[in-house]
């Protein structure tokens, strides 16, 4: 279902031929983000892959837009913590186009001064503007509890003082350090042959850097207590976030802990949405959600609710994470479960752009991609005494920290804090 070329200078080629689709999805993924960086300039990776788009040797910024818009293609990029992806969707026959076009952008970006320039208020901008929404700035909070003084608690994006002081130098240092072959994994899935891309790939692109192994600052996941912070901000509602520090990308039980955020947190009929919405009508939206890293990872809960009733949405969601630590899951919910978790992966798998992202990703993390079918059998493997053990090793009272925005009095911050 999958091949993989490893190129003399270190690229890997992963490909998975999708025959019925009339599209292909292309992502050149490169193994740097955001906990890469220096703390001076916490931004950088997020910054490169804006001024990535402004024009390379060969095709200028209007010239990358068109190749693929011009098309009925879809040109984007995105930084996280440990990835820097640049990514396009088109129709199968313009393959070759948005290989030309992705590999000259990625590895022979212009970032010339000008651009640098005008691209920093861009980014100055997009940062004040998360900030203004409580609803994504209160997950930066949170970060901040989890990881504190690691770049893994700071916003991908930097902060105005950081980003003000990234000059063209220090962008064009940045990529040559980390932009290099053995870094890169080029993902493509849709109606394409394995060969061909392969030799395409290498008509357009000749890298040979020396690799320098660089690693990133290890995260501290050990907490002591609870950790807390209000926020205060004129909202008409609290935003809240809950986090606690869980398993890394790798781990052994990480299908088990997939099924426990089903359970808890992924869907309507998830026990949180039913206990703090529908039964309660303490909140429009709660969810959970899950980061995985190389070393570390976190669970995590986020919910809007009413001003007067963050406390009693704090206390419901607690009982229910309490509950799931003293008795298994019923056997009819943890059967529902699996089958949404499988569900969910088989229909992510049909579109080409999903397909590219899940063996991108896994290739650039952790050199391995696993099947389908292999998911299918690990999950169906778990027992609902695995989903006991997770959570009671997650839940613990020390591993707790909240992240609220809105308005509190000091009374009510101290009786939130006196549930633990």
């Amino acid at each position: 279902m999958y091949k993989k070329t490893l190129l003399d200078n270190g690229i890997r080629i992963v490909t998975s031929k999708m025959p019925s689709r009339e599209s292909v999805s292309i992502g050149v993924w490169i193994s740097v983000g955001g906990r890469y960086e220096d703390m001076k300039l916490k931004g950088i990776a997020h910054y490169l892959e804006h001024i990535a788009f402004k024009g390379s040797k060969k095709y200028s910024c209007q010239q990358i837009k068109e190749s693929i818009e011009g098309v009925g293609g879809a040109l984007n990029g995105f930084t996280a913590e440990e990835f820097t992806c640049y990514l396009a969707k088109v129709p199968s026959k313009y393959l070759n186009l948005a290989l030309r076009v992705l590999l000259d952008m990625t590895f022979n970006p212009l970032i010339l001064a000008k651009d640098v320039d005008k691209e920093k208020t861009v980014i100055l901008e997009e940062l004040k503007m998360y900030m203004d929404l409580p609803q994504h700035y209160v997950g930066d909070l949170l970060d901040s509890l989890l990881w504190p003084n690691h770049p893994l608690g700071m916003n991908i994006a930097g902060t105005l003082e950081t980003v003000s002081h990234v000059n063209s130098d220090n962008l064009l240092n940045f990529k040559q350090r980390f932009y290099e072959p053995r870094r890169a994994v080029i993902a493509v899935c849709g109606n394409l042959e394995h060969a061909d891309t392969v030799e395409e790939i290498k008509k357009i692109i000749s890298l040979n850097y020396k690799f320098r192994k660089i690693n990133f600052l290890k995260a501290n996941s050990r907490q002591l207590k609870p950790r807390f912070n209000f926020y205060d901000k004129e909202t008409q509602q609290n935003h809240l976030a809950i986090g606690f520090h869980a398993l890394k990308r790798d781990h052994p039980d990480r299908f088990a802990l997939g099924l426990l955020h089903v359970v808890l947190g992924a869907n309507m009929s998830s026990r949180l949405f039913q206990q703090v919405r529908e039964v309660r009508g303490l909140a429009y939206e709660i969810s959970s959600n899950l980061k995985r890293f190389a070393d570390t990872g976190a669970f995590i809960i986020q919910a809007g609710v009413d001003n007067k009733n963050s406390f009693q949405a704090i206390k419901v969601i607690l009982e229910e994470l309490r509950k799931i630590q003293l008795q298994k899951v019923k056997q009819d919910e943890f059967l529902r479960a699996k089958e949404y978790f499988l569900g969910q992966l088989s229909l992510a798998l049909e579109d080409t752009l999903e397909h590219m992202f899940w063996i991108g990703e896994s290739t650039s993390a952790l050199d391995k991609i696993f099947t389908k079918q292999e998911i299918f059998e690990k999950v169906q493997q778990i027992k609902r005494e695995d989903l006991l053990r997770v959570a009671r090793g997650i839940f613990k009272k020390n591993n707790f920290n909240l992240a609220l925005i809105g308005k509190l009095g000091q009374k009510e911050k101290e009786k939130i804090k006196g549930l633990f």
